[in-house]
């Protein structure tokens, strides 16, 4: 099956065709796709959803999906990369810095029922992309703020008619004992808890969450880490059962001398006059 890829950051695409040009295929990328006219069915993930004028599919990476078209039909694909939102952090609301569009695309509920935009929304959504298309034919709409809401508009759009429509997504809510428990079970794993991995995790941009823990925690992440990791340690020893080598082993160091060396950075001591203490 076919993967598309694409390396421009936004690509508008406006089209119409009584047979759609693609076979089943996934992507690298992100898609909104409004029709604007037109009727047929979207084959997504094996679901299959009749589609006509004023529908709107999100799509994200891996999804497989095509369309069979019954009546000739006009798409307007908006189509985006990861780095787009990443490179707009400083513009976005908090709201989508801890639940990411693109956390939210992914959501299953998306994939199996076709939305219905009830008025005012789906006047504002279908105004909404015309926009978008219109400043694409002036300006690099790549780096333009006012398109930038326009598409998170979109997803405020999408919000309103899956409430309206009393439909259950996964739950977004930020659940810090959550947090702190995933924290505690991964400490002996270093790579579990690097901040790549735990805001991915927790479907947090990973540039927002070192300033979310601080905020939430009263200290930064790697601190949390290193006093945590520390203060574990610190008990193995205390206990005196456990050989030092093992202890490195079951925190995640290389060997006895990386444990010794991150201990007396941290408690200006080494492992072996802690223990006589």
């Amino acid at each position: 099956m076919p993967k598309l890829n694409q390396f421009k950051t936004l690509v508008l695409d406006e089209f119409e065709e009584e047979k759609f040009h693609l076979p089943p295929h996934t992507h690298t990328y992100y898609e909104i796709i409004y029709i604007k006219k037109g009727s047929g069915v979207h084959h997504l993930n094996h679901n299959l959803l009749p589609y006509k004028a004023g529908d709107l599919f999100v799509i994200s990476p891996d999804d497989e999906h095509y369309f069979d078209i019954k009546k000739s039909t006009g798409f307007i694909f908006i189509k985006f990369t990861d780095n787009y939102f990443n490179s707009k952090q400083n513009l976005t609301c908090d709201e989508f810095l801890v639940n990411t569009p693109e956390s939210f695309m992914r959501d299953k509920i998306l994939k199996e029922t076709v939305l219905k935009f009830d008025e005012p929304c789906k006047t504002i959504l279908k105004n909404t992309v015309e926009n978008i298309v219109t400043y694409d034919k002036y300006i690099d709409v790549t780096n333009s703020p006012i398109v930038f809401y326009q598409i998170l508009s979109i997803f405020g759009l999408i919000k309103e008619t899956i409430r309206g429509m009393n439909l259950q997504m996964k739950s977004t809510h930020l659940d810090n004992e959550q947090i702190a428990n995933y924290i505690h079970q991964n400490i002996y794993q270093p790579k579990l808890v690097q901040i790549k991995i735990i805001a991915e995790h927790f479907n947090i941009a990973q540039t927002y969450f070192s300033a979310y823990f601080k905020r939430t925690f009263g200290v930064s992440y790697r601190e949390y880490i290193h006093n945590l990791r520390t203060t574990l340690i610190e008990k193995r020893f205390h206990n005196n059962q456990l050989p030092i080598k093992q202890i490195a082993y079951e925190f995640g160091f290389t060997d006895e001398s990386h444990l010794t060396n991150y201990f007396k950075k941290r408690k200006n001591m080494k492992p072996t006059d802690f223990k006589k203490l």
